[in-house]
């Protein structure tokens, strides 16, 4: 399910780049449009992260069978040609020996009990779960940033719009000031002040964005999208109010599936298992085998023996077999302290533990608080953009019946545009914070 999953995922990534790509050689500016969700999915099919993550989970499969291989028989075979230069002689000239010898010889072994290796391929369940759970972390570390990712590019480009809304109504002002300066009716000092106003938006302008185009190349890096293909995400950070109107409903503070605490908790595991497999080696280990041989040799009969034969070459083939019980007594002292380390070891993680969960605790507090805060911000800011824009209103009527000041008219102004980016940024926060809330309780969706 999950390996088609990928491949599916997978052809729509490429498709999508490829007509990037048509588009580009064509001359059209390519163009990726992504909700969140789609943008998700890119990032868990392709970010390199994951990948190799989830290969980390299939090499530890390797490891397994590896260690299942030392249960299975082990079979071996050798040969060998051996030409005699010189042959041994005895006292009196006489040599003995053979020219050429010829041998072939097979062995067999088949282990029929081995305690340490039974508690290894317990350890390998234990490794590969790590690195399972070392997977899902990154899984649900890339969403969090992911989804922070589009949220700023939201934010800036809500932000963006704000202000050139901004621009737009200061630049009105500008224009209808100077008409009255043209016709005796505002002073110089309107003008300029209203200027001064229009030229201290445009830097802002520019910072804004300048930063959608790091937000876009950060998002992009997550999804692990071409630099070259443009990409516009779909959606608006004021249309997420009702998302934030939810608050905490469902929201607990319940770190069990924090991914760091469980991988604490099969570090563990993984080494109450290591010091089972230690301590193994203690036991006696038993084994069968059996051995095979072909030989032959062209030594001439010594004392006549085998006179008769004539065949040149004299040929024997032994077979033996038997079972072998291998005891440890005494290996320096290092099993007893391997399992002394793996003990020490085993309290340490025990304090990390304990300390990583009241860590977690209080984080996940601050995350519901922060939620709370943001929520609570949104609901005064969205009444106070209400407020500042019939202030601003009132003070345009006011300055354009002649009874208001441009001070008065660029104060309500700038009030206004503060209330809807703090509107905005208190949206941005709650987002944010239920990302990094979801990454503490271990959420991946």
């Amino acid at each position: 399910m999950k390996i088609a999953y990928r491949y599916n995922m997978k052809k729509r990534v490429l498709t999508m780049f490829l007509a990037a790509g048509i588009l580009g050689i064509s001359g059209v500016s390519a163009q990726l449009r992504l909700t969140l969700s789609a943008a998700l999915e890119i990032a868990l099919s392709e970010n390199p992260t994951v990948r190799v993550a989830e290969m980390e989970v299939a090499r530890y499969d390797y490891v397994k069978r590896q260690t299942w291989g030392s249960l299975l028989p082990q079979l071996s075979a050798s040969g060998s040609y051996t030409r005699s230069i010189v042959k041994s002689e005895m006292r009196g000239g006489i040599s003995f020996g053979a020219d050429n010898t010829f041998a072939v010889q097979g062995d067999l072994t088949l282990p029929l009990f081995a305690p340490a290796v039974y508690r290894t391929l317990k350890m390998n369940d234990t490794q590969r779960a790590a690195a399972v759970e070392a997977a899902r972390s990154s899984r649900i570390d890339l969403a969090a940033e992911v989804r922070k990712a589009f949220y700023n590019i939201l934010l800036a480009e809500q932000s963006l719009a704000v202000l050139r809304e901004s621009e737009a109504t200061v630049q009105r002002t500008v224009d209808d000031t100077r008409v009255q300066y043209d016709h005796g009716l505002a002073s110089e000092y309107d003008l300029l002040t209203a200027q001064v106003q229009l030229s201290n938006l445009r830097p802002t302008i520019l910072q804004t964005e300048n930063s959608i185009k790091l937000a876009k190349l950060m998002l992009k890096m997550y999804l692990s999208i071409p630099e070259e293909v443009e990409i516009e995400v779909e959606g608006e950070l004021d249309g997420m109010r009702d998302e934030v109107l939810a608050g905490t409903e469902g929201l607990t503070a319940d770190v069990s599936e924090n991914s760091s605490l469980r991988s604490l908790e099969l570090q563990e595991e993984l080494l109450q298992r290591s010091l089972r497999a230690a301590n193994a080696g203690r036991l006696p280990t038993l084994a069968a085998f059996g051995s095979a041989s072909w030989t032959g040799n062209d030594m001439e009969p010594f004392l006549n023996m085998g006179a008769g034969d004539d065949s040149r070459y004299f040929w024997t083939h032994p077979i033996s077999v038997g079972v072998q019980l291998s005891v440890p007594i005494f290996a320096g002292l290092t099993r007893m302290n391997k399992s002394r380390e793996l003990k020490n070891q085993l309290s340490q993680v025990a304090l990390q533990r304990v300390y990583a969960r009241q860590q977690l605790d209080v984080q996940v507090r601050s995350a519901l608080n922060d939620l709370l805060t943001a929520r609570e911000t949104m609901f005064a800011q969205e009444k106070t953009v209400e407020q500042a824009r019939k202030a601003y209103r009132i003070s345009d009527t006011r300055y354009r019946a002649g009874a208001g000041t441009i001070l008065e008219l660029n104060s309500a102004q700038l009030a206004q545009t503060q209330a809807q980016l703090n509107f905005s940024q208190a949206i941005y926060d709650y987002l944010s914070a239920k990302a990094e809330y979801d990454r503490i309780v271990g959420r991946e969706r």
